[in-house]
């Protein structure tokens, strides 16, 4: 009667542990059950089905791997008392991987960055058969990544081969789409995006050979993507140009040449003046032009050094600057601060729908320039300028080449 009394209490202490196990893990913190949730719970059973090489063994009774011998039915805690009563019943077979392509796999690759998904990739051949998939995680993340966003030669990052020259959409053969490297073309736009067209080639530059060069970024800005608002939400493009080593002058600027226009609007970084261009005529040149000053002057007779950057958004574009102040002999240059312009003017003056990046060098020389970034963030969010967006706080700076030499800023 004893060694039965102390059966009962055990059996009781048991039965308390497993109610008390059951609602702190089975049930939620506002008392949902975990049933609601069930894809969450399915998806893991078949992520640990597709991990092991051996059989289950009757570890899930909800997946019917567990078999009672009595047919009466139990509750949880009939179920730690008559443990002894239980067999493992013959399991199905595991779950394969390639079983989540059409659900959860995606959806959780969704949360993944390039440097998992590189992982992903490594560690399974059937994954990165998966991320390489048309609209699988390396073609989501791209078109995130580079929206609004072209490359020379490329286009626009869905697109799977080039075709810059038309202005029309071109839609791809989907035989096509499905054997594009979405892989290989994301690491190619990472890559090639902060990089300069010939005759500069690459993301640095040492040498000016004439005065008056022009280096175009081979990244292009999409005003279809960029250009509005109300186009897409969230979308913007940032870029960065560090200015290590500069004998005269040199300036950031964006231009609609490639769409047919003949306009520009252009930063100096030394003045902190914002111009605005439009070519009249090519021979003898003629220009329109007007400028306002959001910034303060910050190196008389000096060349700057440092980092400057543009910023479009919503159809507005804001210029940025950090001024790399000169240190003692053997001493590294002092980090000003970021400061902006602000959203200083809309895009009404652009023709198409590209836009170019460019560096304007005034004078040849050694310099030491480099891109440092092509993203979506800028250092520091910038807000309307609203004196910039009234006409008459803008200057005149029309020249001719006939009556005059052209102005300097």
């Amino acid at each position: 009667s004893s060694s039965a009394a102390q059966l009962t209490s055990r059996s009781s202490k048991d039965t308390a542990v497993m109610e008390a196990y059951t609602k702190s893990v089975i049930m939620t913190p506002a008392g949902t059950n975990v049933e609601a949730y069930p894809w969450a719970f399915h998806a893991i059973g078949r992520i640990l089905g597709a991990c092991t090489t051996s059989k289950a063994s009757g570890i899930s009774a909800a997946e019917g791997n567990m078999e009672v011998i009595d047919s009466a039915p139990h509750s949880c805690s009939d179920m730690a008392t008559r443990h002894t009563l239980c067999k493992p019943s013959v399991p199905p077979a595991p779950a394969l991987l390639s079983e989540l392509e059409d659900g959860p796999y995606f959806v959780i690759a969704s949360f993944l960055d390039a440097t998992s998904l590189v992982s992903a990739d490594a560690a399974c051949r059937l994954l990165r058969a998966l991320n390489q998939a048309h609209s699988g995680p390396w073609h989501a993340l791209g078109t995130q990544t580079f929206c609004g966003l072209e490359l020379e030669s490329e286009g626009v990052f869905e697109r799977s081969c080039g075709g810059d020259d038309d202005d029309e959409v071109v839609v791809e053969p989907r035989r096509l789409l499905a054997h594009t490297d979405w892989r290989g073309r994301f690491a190619r736009f990472r890559a090639e995006l902060p990089t300069f067209r010939a005759p500069f080639v690459g993301p640095e530059i040492l040498s000016v050979e004439q005065a008056d060069e022009i280096a175009y970024c081979r990244c292009r800005l999409r005003t279809d993507h960029l250009g509005s608002s109300s186009s897409i939400a969230d979308v913007s493009a940032y870029l960065e140009v560090e200015v290590l080593k500069n004998p005269d002058n040199v300036s950031l600027a964006v231009v609609d040449f490639e769409a047919g226009g003949c306009s520009s609007v252009t930063f100096s970084p030394d003045t902190g003046a914002v111009i605005r261009e439009r070519k009249v005529r090519e021979a003898p040149r003629k220009v329109e032009g007007a400028y306002i000053q959001p910034l303060a002057t910050i190196t008389a007779g000096q060349g700057f050094e440092g980092s400057m950057g543009l910023y479009l958004r919503g159809g507005h574009l804001a210029f940025f600057r950090r001024h790399y102040r000169p240190a003692g002999e053997g001493e590294a240059p002092e980090l000003g601060a970021w400061e902006t312009t602000g959203f200083v003017t809309d895009l009404s003056w652009a023709e198409g729908r590209r836009l170019t990046p460019c560096l304007a060098f005034r004078n040849e020389g050694s310099y030491q320039v480099r891109m440092v970034c092509v993203s979506t963030t800028p250092p520091l969010m910038p807000e309307r300028t609203a004196a910039a967006y009234q006409d008459g706080n803008w200057s005149s700076l029309d020249w001719d080449a006939t009556e005059q030499d052209p102005p300097e800023m």
